[in-house]
Parts: structure tokens; sequence; C-alpha cells
């Protein structure tokens, strides 16, 4: 039952901010709810929008999602949405002042990290604490990466004999 659960919160069909994890130091990871209008819910449906640029600021005691870009519904009837604006994220008060406190004190960023539907019903951001990384510390991930990469062809090539 466990693995079920599991696979609808990693689904092939969640948006994923793959840029995320490459220019940030990823810490506490929240999930939050969206208020969403019908035509946008449709068109995410699709699976179609782009998280590539999208953060969260904390504006008089509410959190507010920017640069989420969600494409227009293309068998709209009259009603139609912008598709770059703010989009509320529905948070508890408690979680809230934790990310506006470590925002002013520690000089961290909110990032939008995946969108997905959870139980095929309700949209769902997973929004982390962020800390900016530095041009030294992405080229140490990726000579990381390129090394494990080495490592794994190796391995590979050695079975084979």
């Amino acid at each position: 039952m466990s693995k079920t659960d599991n696979s609808k919160s990693k689904a092939p069909d969640a948006l994923v901010n793959k840029k995320a994890r490459f220019n940030f130091e990823l810490g506490e990871i929240f999930e939050a709810g969206m208020v969403l209008t019908g035509s946008e819910v449709k068109s995410l449906r699709e699976k179609k929008g782009n998280l590539t640029d999208a953060f969260a600021k904390v504006k008089r005691g509410e959190v507010f999602l920017e640069n989420l870009q969600i494409p227009k519904y293309k068998n709209k009837g009259y009603s139609e949405h912008i598709e770059i604006r703010p989009r509320k994220l529905l948070l508890h008060k408690k979680e809230i002042s934790l990310m506006e406190k470590a925002i002013k004190e520690k000089g961290l960023v909110l990032v939008a990290v995946k969108c997905y539907f959870k139980d095929n019903r309700r949209f769902k951001v997973q929004i982390a604490i962020a800390k900016p990384k530095k041009l030294y510390d992405k080229r140490e991930d990726l000579q990381k990466k390129d090394a494990k990469i080495e490592i794994e062809r190796a391995m590979k090539g050695r079975l084979r004999t």
C-alpha cells in the first residue's frame, strides 16, 4: 500500500523545478495548496506549466507564488486567466512565521520545487527554504556528478567482462 502512496506524490505528471537543486541548497520543504481559477486547473491537468523561475514571497502574513507560468487553456469558454500572476498559497500561520523568520534573519529565499495533484484532487506545491549556491559550489556539484558517472561506467564495464 505504501508504494502506491509514494508513487502518487512522485508522479511523472508533476511539474519539477530542476534548476532549484542546482542553484540552491534546499532546506526545509513545505507542502502548500494554491488558490487557482478553473481554467488554470484544467491547463495544469493537461500537464502544462513552467516552474523554472518560480519563487515565493511573504506579504502581510500571506505567501504568494510568483513567476509560475500556466498557459491559457485551449478549450476555454468565456473565462480566461492571466498566465503569470502572483498566486496565493495556503499554509498554516506557524509555517508562514517560520518562513518569514528564515527570510529576514538568515537571508534565505523560498523556492518552488515541485507542483502536483495530490490524490488526483488537490493541487499542491512544494516550497523549500533555500540558500543560494555560490559558483564554486555549483562547480563542485558538477564534478561530483561527473565522478559518479565515471565510477558507474567503470563498474558496468567491469561487470561485463
